[in-house]
């Protein structure tokens, strides 16, 4: 069936977690304790599906020995569907093998930004909104909207999301970067082509962030009424809140919840993320992208969605593509996520 997948490797890998788990001081570190439960439950998922996969493939296997006895057409029709079925499920487990980053399991948040362009920007910003709500939905990820600031005539200024699930991090890492749109603008009365951008950034939800500290006057907090969706009650107080970081210059805005109290917390504990990541991509010399420093324009894209002169959607890193530009924007872009991930095995 092809593929690679490095049994050996994980089966030790389940035996070095069961003897930790084991020790008599295993749950003398409940952080530590909770962080080895999940990583086995999570490890044993993947081999109960590899021995499912595996088990599949050998009544297959013996099936066909039957058939060369006796050929039947209906069975070796269903064969062939249970071949591709069982092909896929193996191309699925093998992706989520190559997620063993650190934090790759992890919760994260999503944020969209336009770049220049105004009204045009505004609206590519608010169709990448839409393509990730529609991914998450399909992919079986929750998420909550914490912060939308929508734009004066259309589309969307900001949004920050909160999405949890399994790999929530790990499948998204790889949309950070600036996402190119290029189409006849709506918004244009001569129906001229235009090129917008857009900027994602996402940040994995760490276990414990208490011990990155905050001086107070690091931070600038500012109150306002909120715009959201939160109820009647949300708009009738200054509930929202928007936390600037001075030294960093990183902007946290909150507004799903009624209490200001609430929206301070939650707007802390997601800078406290930001900083932990900054942390640790300085630690590892990586390039820091939390900030949305990168250059929100032309070159520096990761992916291309063309839609005039000509139909195409492509990553830049992978050279993955596909002409299907309608089923990407509704939200099929897991081929996408796989292909950069292949990439960098």
């Amino acid at each position: 069936m092809g593929g690679h997948f490095d049994l050996d490797n994980l089966v030790r890998k389940k035996e070095e977690l069961e003897v930790q788990v084991n020790d008599p001081n295993f749950w003398n570190d409940t952080l530590n304790a909770n962080k080895v439960n999940k990583e086995l439950s999570d490890l044993n998922k993947v081999l109960d599906e590899y021995n499912s996969i595996f088990n599949g493939v050998t009544t297959n296997l013996e099936m066909l020995e039957l058939i060369k006895l006796e050929s039947d057409a209906e069975i070796l029709s269903s064969l062939e569907n249970e071949y591709g079925s069982l092909k896929k499920r193996l191309d699925s487990l093998e992706v989520n093998t190559l997620l063993n980053g650190e934090f790759d399991s992890s919760n994260c948040y999503l944020e969209i930004h336009p770049g220049a362009g105004g009204t045009e920007a505004q609206d590519w910003a608010n169709m990448l909104l839409r393509m990730y709500t529609m991914f998450f939905d399909k992919f079986g990820f929750k998420y909550n909207i914490i912060e939308k600031s929508n734009g004066e005539e259309a589309g969307i200024k900001s949004v920050l999301i909160y999405i949890t699930g399994t790999y929530a991090y790990g499948y998204l890492k790889n949309e950070i970067g600036v996402h190119r749109l290029v189409r006849i603008s709506p918004f244009n009365a001569a129906g001229k082509r235009q090129t917008s951008f857009a900027a994602v950034n996402v940040t994995p939800e760490f276990e414990s962030v208490q011990d990155v500290l905050i001086n107070d006057t690091d931070i600038r907090v500012d109150v306002y009424r909120s715009s959201g969706n939160g109820g009647q009650g949300v708009n009738t107080t200054d509930s929202a809140v928007r936390i600037t970081h001075i030294p960093t210059g990183i902007v946290i805005t909150v507004q799903n919840e009624r209490s200001q109290l609430k929206n301070k917390e939650i707007a802390l504990n997601i800078l406290r993320n930001k900083l932990k990541q900054i942390e640790i991509e300085n630690r590892e010399k990586e390039i820091n992208s939390l900030k949305g420093n990168a250059n929100i324009d032309f070159g520096s894209q990761i992916r291309n969605y063309v839609l005039e002169p000509y139909s195409l959607v492509k990553d830049v890193r992978s050279g993955y593509e596909t002409s299907n530009y309608e089923k990407v924007l509704d939200g099929d872009i897991y081929p996408f996520i796989e292909s950069v991930l292949r990439m960098k095995r």
